[in-house]
């Protein structure tokens, strides 16, 4: 009597603990989708957004598996890069005082005057003696200094002062708002001070936005939902948040349902192993 009740009871959770698992086995987890993404791009694609005149590039999609560490397991994370050129970025340099800057081929040292508003510098040529002498047959390669003062030996004995032997340094005045060509560009000094000399020019620069996965996305003024579906080619960029929403909820209540399921088919599957176990129990009577 003991063992056909606890056969029937080994039935009944039998059926429950079979359904739940077949309920969980057949059951298709949801995931997050959209019909009519405002965009759906591949890698390459170029687009532009409303209210705005920017020409968009997708540079790149990538699908990478990232380790959770001790031993949490691998995750797999969808991300991808948008790129765009601005045709008009504005570009600095600065011409600290006292430094060596190159400008039409001729090296100069800045000088900024020890004022307290300085508005123009003075560049002084670094004349190279030694190559002036080089290129004089007549003279030594070396100055010689003579009671403090620097000579220059011509015809091995004749002695010219520097001064009168060297020409003159050249010297160049850069004020603010002054433009002229230096390193292949266009600049113009947009502000003198007594730390240095600051350039500016404008031209076009590439500028890349990190696109995470259902990450939140600016291009132009308007903010997108960024998704990328699975088998990692394309990126979706969506203004339907409500839709997302909506999606999320019912994947939440999907996994809960799920986990009830599991619980259920433990606990009956345990059972079942209980009532076994007891129904050969040696009887007391």
């Amino acid at each position: 009597m003991q063992r056909r009740a606890a056969a029937i009871s080994v039935v009944f959770f039998l059926v429950i603990g079979a359904g739940a698992y077949s309920l969980i086995a057949t059951a298709s987890t949801p995931s997050v989708s959209f019909e009519n993404p405002e965009y759906s791009l591949a890698q390459g694609d170029e687009f532009t957004v409303p209210n705005s005149d920017q020409t968009f590039t997708v540079s790149s999609i990538t699908e990478e598996e990232e380790s959770g560490g001790h031993g949490g397991g691998t995750t797999l994370v969808r991300s991808g890069e948008i790129t765009y050129v601005n045709d008009s970025a504005r570009f600095t340099e600065t011409w600290d005082n006292a430094s060596t800057v190159t400008l039409d081929g001729t090296d100069y040292r800045v000088e900024v005057p020890n004022a307290s508003n300085p508005t123009e510098a003075t560049l002084v040529e670094l004349r190279n003696d030694t190559a002036i002498l080089q290129d004089d047959p007549s003279a030594d390669n070396q100055t010689v200094t003579r009671d403090g003062e620097r000579y220059v030996v011509v015809n091995g004995s004749t002695l010219v002062p520097a001064s009168e032997y060297f020409p003159a340094n050249e010297t160049r005045t850069v004020a603010e708002g002054d433009s002229f060509s230096y390193d292949n560009e266009s600049v113009t000094v947009a502000a003198v001070e007594t730390s240095g000399v600051t350039l500016e020019w404008f031209g076009p620069e590439e500028n890349t936005i990190s696109v995470g996965n259902e990450a939140n996305v600016t291009l132009g003024d308007q903010r997108y939902l960024a998704y990328f579906p699975e088998g990692g080619e394309t990126l979706v960029l969506t203004t339907n948040y409500e839709s997302y929403e909506r999606q999320l909820v019912e994947i939440e209540q999907f996994h809960e349902t799920e986990n009830g399921l599991w619980g259920i088919a433990i606990v009956s599957f345990t059972t079942i192993a209980l009532l076994i176990g007891m129904a050969f129990l040696p009887s007391r009577y």
